[in-house]
């Protein structure tokens, strides 16, 4: 598979690091664990999107947009960074919030939410949706019939041309781990909009590599999250024209790190957090990859992952949140 067929605009800062977490594994007494530094993109903090933008935003300029419509909750890092690539880019950013969480007044106005006002996003708000790309859509829809030239990037940027983004990292991950003499065990992400892990699935489908990718549901249930990132994973390999299948069996989600639910603190997210920066000076954010690494943590407890086995944790990012999170912390 090669990515110089699809357009692209190079956005991030490529390829990020693979580094050994050596006190993490010595304080668990377990596995090998390394981070894959996707926070380290650089695109106004950072994070997994940056990937999928790189590929999203070419393929608005190819179709002649001028302005940009996206989605998500009210800290989204994905809104972050695609308002980032819109002020890079000269394009118009229009973005609708969810209130899908109820917090204080730190989550309202702080973390990405200062951000996104800062590089100049217009923001609108909504409640809860059952489904809010369609909602997101129908407001590209009606920009457009003002005279707009739109362009609908859906929540996340997961689409099949967002994911290209994680089949590059799959091959990236392949060759810091053939460097480094690395044997991977598993790879462990934290998996809401399906695009990360769907592309990654991909990447590693097309590389012949029988690793599995253990997504930690941060948004939905189990059953549902992964028949989304199977159907999603089979459509990008299908745009990629990636021949080997990617099978059901292949989807391997855990949302026992998900309750109480889409952005609500629990105990474990709070001690993954706390840990990784103790002791690793490492910086997780509170929705993703603290709920992600608390289910690294406990399987490692569990004896799902063993001395001896090699495991990659995917950061994705999203540390800006963790301002927005201030009173969990400071309890």
């Amino acid at each position: 598979m090669d990515l110089d067929n699809f357009s692209r605009i190079h956005l991030a800062h490529l390829p990020t690091p693979l580094e050994p977490l050596k006190a993490l594994s010595r304080h668990l007494d377990g596995p090998d664990i390394f981070v894959k530094r996707d926070d380290c993109t650089g695109l106004a903090g950072g994070g997994n999107k940056t990937r999928k933008l790189e590929f999203l935003m070419a393929d608005a300029l190819d179709q002649g947009a001028d302005t940009i419509v996206t989605v998500g909750a009210t800290q989204s890092n994905h809104v972050r960074q695609t308002v980032a690539a819109c002020a890079k880019l000269g394009l118009r950013a229009e973005v609708l919030l969810e209130k899908a969480v109820v917090r204080d007044a730190d989550y309202a106005s702080n973390g990405n939410v200062l951000l996104d006002h800062l590089m100049g996003a217009t923001i609108h708000h909504c409640e809860p949706s059952a489904d809010l790309n369609a909602e997101g859509q129908a407001f590209a829809d009606q920009l457009a019939s003002d005279g707009r030239k739109t362009y609908f990037i859906p929540t996340g940027g997961s689409s099949v041309v967002g994911a290209l983004g994680y089949t590059g990292c799959a091959t990236e991950i392949l060759s810091q781990s053939a460097d480094a003499g690395l044997d991977i065990d598993a790879i462990v992400v934290a998996s809401g909009s399906q695009g990360t892990q769907a592309g990654l699935l991909v990447g590693l489908a097309a590389a012949e590599a029988d690793i599995p990718v253990h997504g930690i549901c941060v948004s939905r249930g189990r059953v549902e999250l992964e028949t989304l990132v199977h159907a999603l994973a089979e459509k990008t390999a299908e745009y990629a024209g990636v021949k080997t299948p990617i099978l059901r069996e292949n989807v391997l989600c855990d949302d026992s790190y998900y309750p109480p639910g889409y952005g609500q603190p629990n105990d474990g997210m709070i001690e993954a957090v706390t840990l990784c920066a103790r002791i690793e000076g490492l910086l997780l954010d509170p929705v993703y990859s603290g709920k992600a690494m608390a289910g690294l943590i406990d399987k490692i407890r569990g004896g799902t992952y063993k001395k001896g086995d090699t495991v990659i944790f995917i950061h994705t990012g999203g540390q800006v949140a963790l301002h927005a999170y201030r009173s969990t912390f400071e309890s």
